[in-house]
């Protein structure tokens, strides 16, 4: 019978797993053609990163929060390696935020995911009943 495989938590990705986390994120639809600049900001640029690592310190699993550490945390990119899905390191990442002490007094900790998710992230308390609230979005002009 095969070792199940151990990952430890990391809080900061250096620039090899930022590297990873840029091909990570060329494989989904949501970050597809993100620049590798651009995902080094974004990492940079969250207050709480969770990284789960594999025993050669390979990203497997990550996820970001933006927050003030008062009312509002939101939730980005919970995204795992293909090679290490159905490991239940989704599952983990999603514990992590919610278990991660600065973050244990939020208000209101949100995402946004896709209708078919739902049902996952329900099981960790996250409802669609929000009300008459509405996602709204501004795209930047690159020209």
């Amino acid at each position: 019978m095969p070792q199940p495989r151990v990952f430890d938590v990391i809080t900061q990705l250096d620039e090899r797993q930022i590297g990873q986390l840029h091909a990570l994120y060329q494989r989904e639809w949501w970050t597809k053609g993100r620049s590798l600049e651009s995902t080094r900001q974004c990492v940079t640029g969250s207050q709480v990163c969770l990284g789960l690592v594999d025993e050669a310190g390979d990203l497997a699993g990550f996820t970001r929060v933006i927050t003030d550490f008062t009312f509002k945390a939101f939730v980005f990119d919970v995204i795992i390696a293909e090679h290490s899905r159905g490991l239940g390191l989704g599952e983990r990442l999603v514990r992590l935020v919610l278990d991660h002490e600065p973050l244990r007094a939020v208000k209101h900790i949100e995402l946004y995911c896709l209708p078919e998710l739902v049902p996952f992230y329900a099981r960790y308390g996250f409802s669609d009943g929000v009300g008459a609230v509405r996602l709204m979005r501004r795209i930047e002009s690159t020209a």
